[in-house]
């Protein structure tokens, strides 16, 4: 049986990135867009750590900010780091894609 999750945790951190990027926003949000464009299997589980690695590569910041719902919530930006690193992701997945749809679209011999 194939294992998606590897391949999923290696893309997450790029997309979570680019979340940021376009906007200030909070783990619950992040999870809610994550879900919205088809990784609907995610759990907090897997955002948090995932966030706090980010913020420990320094690629990430975080602000807590009052919530007009109940208690402050954490609120990330991306840093100039994490915004280099986002391009790079982007280039490397720009370019893994392309390769692996041009394989996936190989023909079986007859």
């Amino acid at each position: 049986m194939y294992d998606k999750s590897q391949l999923k945790r290696g893309t997450l951190e790029g997309c979570i990135l680019k979340i940021i990027l376009l906007k200030e926003t909070y783990g619950y949000e992040i999870m809610s867009k994550l879900s919205h464009f088809g990784f609907e299997d995610l759990s907090e589980g897997t955002i948090y750590p995932l966030l706090i690695r980010l913020e420990k590569k320094k690629l990430i910041t975080s602000t807590y900010k009052k919530s007009p719902l109940g208690p402050s919530r954490k609120y990330f930006t991306i840093t100039e780091s994490g915004l280099n690193t986002l391009h790079l992701f982007e280039e490397h997945w720009n370019s893994i894609s392309k390769s692996v749809n041009k394989v996936l679209s190989l023909e079986e011999e007859a």
